[in-house]
């Protein structure tokens, strides 16, 4: 086998990246919603953003021909973010190389080629999950890294009291008729209408991610149980529930999916996240330029690959993907949750 064949065209960065971005991917839900898109690149390490906290006040009357009141100004705030690196590498040794290819059947280059598409798809599912506990992190407005610590509090960092969390008094065993759809409407709803103030639409949909032990509870509260008790539709909510969906009170409530273990990627399984979709700019990804020459001081991408060679002994080759995205929310303030008592 010949090292040099990893000097091919086909292992420059550009062509690797080309090919990680074509690979099929395998987004959680929160990522087959679209909230924050493929993101939008920056030439920077750094985001620096303004937020203005508009508030309008009726006109009042005045007399033709005086002069009208000035309008005030509001003062931006300007705040920086450092943007995350993710970034991860596997092996590909020559041994492996030698013993995968039959005598005959393909070319080295090939060879190689597959196994290095491999490794990468095997590291671009890790990056999905990866993705999708920052996506959850911005939704829940406090961003984690993977051993648990902060990497940014947006409610600290804009300013904002986090809301406490919503009591759904769902073990209660004879609730008042009416009480849960009255619950959602007074602490979910409106509040997050009035929170929007202008933004409010009326296409924007409220999502609650639930956990387990929530959404059954909540299923089999009265008031859904009346509701659905006649409709075929709801055939699975009188069945089993388990990561199933369905409407009730305006929102869209889902039994949310997220790692196996219940634990890594999760919403807590008594809890409830409120999501509001359909807000421009509400969520945003932000994508930072790669940290090589080639890279460096050029309009971010969701993610680069490369290859790193083993110069010194010829054995090995090493895949990596590195990323440097920013999931952010911009209005903490209508990031709403809830237990189930």
């Amino acid at each position: 086998m010949h090292f040099d064949i990893f000097n091919d065209d086909a292992f420059s960065l550009a062509s690797m990246t080309a090919a990680v971005e074509k690979m099929p991917s395998v987004p959680g839900f929160l990522g087959s919603l679209g909230l924050f898109g493929a993101g939008e690149g920056i030439t920077t390490d750094t985001l620096t953003i303004e937020r203005k906290d508009y508030v309008l006040t009726p006109i009042k009357t005045s007399l033709r021909g005086t002069e009208p009141p000035m309008g005030s100004t509001e003062k931006a705030k300007l705040r920086s973010f450092a943007l995350p690196r993710i970034a991860k590498s596997d092996q590909v040794f020559a041994r492996e190389i030698a013993n995968v290819r039959a005598f005959g059947t393909e070319s080295e280059l090939l060879t190689a080629a597959k196994l290095i598409t491999q490794k990468q798809a095997k590291l671009l599912m890790e990056y999905e999950m990866t993705m999708e506990l920052h996506r959850l992190g911005a939704i829940q407005g406090i961003l984690l890294d993977t051993d648990g610590s902060t990497l940014y509090d947006y409610f600290t960092e804009f300013g904002i009291s986090q809301p406490a969390e919503i009591d759904f008094d769902l073990d209660n065993a004879s609730p008042t008729a009416g009480a849960l759809r009255s619950l959602i409407s007074n602490s979910i709803i409106r509040p997050i209408a009035r929170a929007l103030g202008a933004g409010w639409n009326p296409g924007i949909r409220i999502i609650g991610l639930c956990g387990d032990t929530f959404y059954d509870q909540f299923c089999n509260h009265a008031d859904v149980r009346t509701t659905y008790a006649n409709w075929q539709a709801a055939e699975s909510l009188r069945t089993s529930t388990a990561f199933t969906t369905f409407r009730f009170g305006d929102v869209e409530w889902v039994n949310y999916k997220g790692t196996d273990d219940n634990s890594t990627v999760a919403v807590g399984t008594s809890k409830v996240q409120f999501i509001v979709a359909g807000v421009p700019g509400l969520y945003r990804r932000i994508n930072g330029p790669g940290e090589d020459f080639e890279t460096v001081n050029t309009l971010g991408r969701p993610i680069y690959s490369k290859l790193i060679r083993d110069e010194k002994r010829n054995q090995w080759v090493q895949p990596e993907i590195y990323s440097y995205p920013l999931h952010m929310v911009t209005r903490p303030e209508v990031l709403l949750r809830g237990k189930n008592t």
